[in-house]
């Protein structure tokens, strides 16, 4: 299982898209990239998660609090989450380690940069 994250278009719902694919390594990966914004982080690191989002989010303890949030306003949330996280990375995308978990904020990050105009959906 996994928390599907995707930045949307404000208006029409649609996931948003680039024009150069990215090579986000989520749940799913695709080795020709892809050039839709959207992520799927594994629930192996809701722990860490969890953790870090109730320090930063006061209380709110969840992925899913990105929901909702433009790409603009999730910017100060992504990064004082990643702060808070250690670059221990394991090769395995499915160990819970700090780093992997920071990999994918940065990613999720990168995305809000690319379309601060777009607006969370997390399922």
């Amino acid at each position: 299982m996994s928390y599907n994250v995707e930045l949307q278009d404000p208006v029409t719902r649609n996931v948003l898209e680039v024009e150069k694919p990215h090579y986000m390594k989520g749940d799913k990966y695709d080795p020709e990239g892809s050039t839709r914004l959207e992520l799927g982080v594994t629930w192996n690191y809701s722990g860490h998660i969890c953790r870090v989002f109730g320090t930063v989010m006061q209380g709110i303890h969840s992925l899913s609090s990105l929901y909702g949030m433009t790409g603009a306003e999730s910017i100060p949330v992504l990064k004082a989450a990643i702060a808070l996280l250690g670059d221990e990375v394991n090769e395995d995308y499915w160990q819970a380690t700090e780093g992997n978990v920071k990999q994918a904020l940065n990613h999720l990050l990168a995305m809000a940069q690319m379309r601060p105009d777009g607006v969370w959906r997390v399922i």
